[in-house]
Parts: structure tokens; sequence; C-alpha cells
């Protein structure tokens, strides 16, 4: 079994290294995070559409000022449905939810999969869950397995796993210095959950903890998939050339600007002009020699006027990519009904599949972990989807799906 694990880590890895460039592109043209990146930023329109698109995917599929999910009986002997979603929503609106979940559709967004970790949250909190945004570059999946890897301090190890005794050739790290940091692995593999310290040897000597899971606490969610892949792929990843090209553009545009204002210059070479002593500012006096050419300026020869052209039509397919240009009910000016079923239209038409995905991979889901962990606390009779009661999606995208029979909203 341990040997199955790590083989099955080994590969979950090898499969992950694949799109590793490319989420560091992804993340360095959208939110750069290093003083680095931030230096060779030179167009914002990917991150100010990005920042579009994911405050979108809030407002429609989980706005926080309107009920976006619905419990039904499934007959007069289920349990109580209503009562259910009402202590569901409660405790969702109770929990951290709302700030965590948009950090996950900027993960959806730029790299096209997002995990959100699902926890219990102590007794005595105000709501029965705790949420965590995963950045995805700390996890692993295969088709039935979530690897997550993280550094904690030795001493919130022990307190996260009371049970586990370190190792003889730790211990001794460990009590003289508590904050070490340790890197762990978390899996979950079916129910079937697992952490150890990822320190090289032997697995089965650094296992921290073994149990299982009713429902995965790890809610991995993507934006698009492609046929034999795992990882998702994103409106950012679609439009990663243009976005690299028109930075591109945008850099020489005012490198040629610098060009433009100083200018470039030339002089004879007659020991008199001292080069190093003139200052090119507005209302300086440059002394020359009598008879001398002093400075002339060189034409560069570089015309970048096209650039505005070719840059325009690069931001307006980022734009177009990352759906800043369709997105949303309503235009600067007003629409008729007609008008605005059209515009609903074609949203769903461009978000459809993807509004699928989400219903499955994330909705459910959560609905699932958060009646699960209700009914372990007695807060609810337990409580089955499909079984017991459907799950009645009403945010504002699924309304409109269904008035355009795009889609039903009971799942």
């Amino acid at each position: 079994m341990q040997q199955n694990l790590q083989t099955l880590y080994k590969r979950a890895l090898d499969m992950r290294s694949a799109w590793q460039n490319r989420w560091d592109d992804a993340r360095r043209y959208t939110i750069p995070a290093s003083d680095s990146d931030i230096a060779t930023l030179y167009d914002s329109t990917a991150s100010d559409a990005v920042d579009n698109l994911a405050a979108s995917i809030y407002t429609l599929l989980t706005p926080p000022e309107s009920m976006w999910l619905d419990l039904v009986a499934e007959s007069d002997l289920s349990p109580d449905a209503e009562f259910a979603t009402h202590v569901l929503r409660t405790n969702l609106n109770d929990s951290n939810f709302y700030t965590t979940i948009h950090q996950c559709y900027l993960d959806l967004v730029i790299y096209g999969t997002a995990c959100l970790f699902m926890a219990q949250s102590p007794m005595g909190s105000s709501s029965a869950f705790t949420f965590t945004a995963i950045p995805v570059s700390d996890i692993a999946i295969l088709p039935d397995a979530v690897f997550h890897t993280t550094s904690m301090a030795a001493r919130d190890i022990l307190a996260q796993y009371p049970q586990w005794t370190p190792p003889s050739d730790l211990r001794d790290a460990i009590t003289k210095n508590p904050e070490m940091p340790l890197k762990i692995v978390q899996s979950i593999i079916g129910t079937e959950f697992t952490a150890w310290l990822d320190v090289g040897g032997d697995l089965e000597n650094n296992i921290i903890s073994r149990g299982t899971f009713e429902t995965n606490p790890y809610i991995i969610f993507r934006w698009s998939v492609a046929s034999g892949e795992i990882y998702g792929r994103s409106p950012v990843l679609r439009a990663l050339p243009d976005i690299k090209t028109a930075n591109k553009v945008v850099e020489l545009v005012l490198k040629n600007a610098t060009i433009a204002v100083s200018g470039i210059w030339q002089a004879d070479d007659d020991g008199v002009i001292n080069l190093g002593n003139i200052n090119l500012t507005p209302g300086a006096i440059i002394p020359k020699a009598v008879g001398s050419s002093g400075l002339t300026p060189l034409s560069s020869g570089a015309d970048f006027d096209v650039s505005q052209l070719v840059l325009k039509d690069l931001r307006e397919r980022i734009r177009h990519a990352l759906l800043a240009d369709r997105l949303g009910m309503l235009s600067e000016k007003e629409m008729t009904a007609t008008e605005i079923l059209a515009r609903n239209a074609d949203m769903m038409r461009i978000l459809g599949a993807t509004y699928g995905r989400l219903l499955h991979e994330f909705i459910r889901p959560l609905c699932d972990r958060g009646l699960q962990i209700l009914s372990n606390r007695g807060l609810i009779p337990a409580i089955k989807l499909n079984s017991d009661a459907e799950l009645k999606y009403i945010a504002p995208i699924a309304r409109t799906a269904t008035s355009e029979s795009v889609f039903g909203g009971v799942l």
C-alpha cells in the first residue's frame, strides 16, 4: 500500500510538472508577485480583464447578497429540506466562504484549476465550516487522488496531529527548535486520508496520520478540460500569446518614446566638446567651439506608428478571450427587453460549458460536504442529495440559463 502511495504521488508530480511553466507565465502577466516581475510588466490589459472576469463569476455563481441554492425534498418522507437549506446558508454566511472563494475564482480564471479546502471548524466556532484557497502549485491531482504539499512548523504539526510521535532523528531537533519548518504531504485517495513527512526514505517511517473522510474536503474545479487532461485550461492560458506580445509591444513603444523625448545625438570628436559635461535638459546651454558643428540630432529612422494599430488589435483580442467585452447583463446604453434576452443567450452560449462543469465539480461537492459536516454535528438530519433532496441552483447565471432553456435549475 505504501509503495503504491509513493508511486501515485510521483506520477501526480510528473503530470503537474508539464504545467508549471505555463502557470508561472500566466501568473507573471496577470498577478505578478515579485519585484522583478512587476518591473517587466508594461501592459495591464490582462490584469484588469482577469479582475473583471473573476468578479463577474463571483456575482453570477455565488452572490453573497442573494440566495443561490435551495434543497427540495424528494418526497413527504424526506428530511426537512427547507430547514437544512436554512442551516447550510447560515453557516456559509457566517464562515469565511465569501472572502475565500474569490481567490479560487482568480485561480480558475488564471490557471484553469482551483482548489477550495473545506474543513470542519472547532466546536464553539461561529460557523461549522472553515475554508482555505489552496494554490494550484501546491496540489498534484490524479483522477481519484489529491496530494497537497505544504510546509508547517513542527509545533503546528504536533498540534494538528497530537497522536504523532516524531521519529528519533527528528525528536531532538524539534525539541531544540519547535518552529523548524517541515514539508508534509496530505493525500486523499478515494476516501482514504494519509499525511506524511516528505523528507525522503521509507514512507512508512514518516507517516503522521491516517484516516478516512466521508466526503472529500478538497473541492477541485476547472474552467475547461481537453480530452485526456486532468488540469484545466483557462482563458488566460488561451490568451497568453497575445498577452506576451502586447506586453512586448508596449515595452518597445516606451523605449521608442524615451528616444523621442531625449533624442540621439552626435558630435565631432574634436577634443573640444566634453561629452561627460553635457546635460540634455530644457533650457541648457551647450558650449561649442567656433566653427564646430557641436551636437546635432541623429535621425533614428524608427517609426512605431503601426504599433498603435497592432496594440489595439492585441488588447481587443485579450479582452475578448477574457470575456471583458461580452460578459455582463447591461451595456453602457439602455437596452430593450429583446436586447437583454439576446445578451443573456450570448452569455450562456459562452459560459454554458463552464457553468455546467462548475455545477458538478464545485457547487454539488460543496453542498455534499456541507450537509455531511452539519449532519455529523447533529445540526440537521442526515440528507443525501438525489436520495432525500434535490439541489436547486438559483444563482443569477442559473436563472439566465433557465430563462433561455439552456439548462434546468435542478440537479
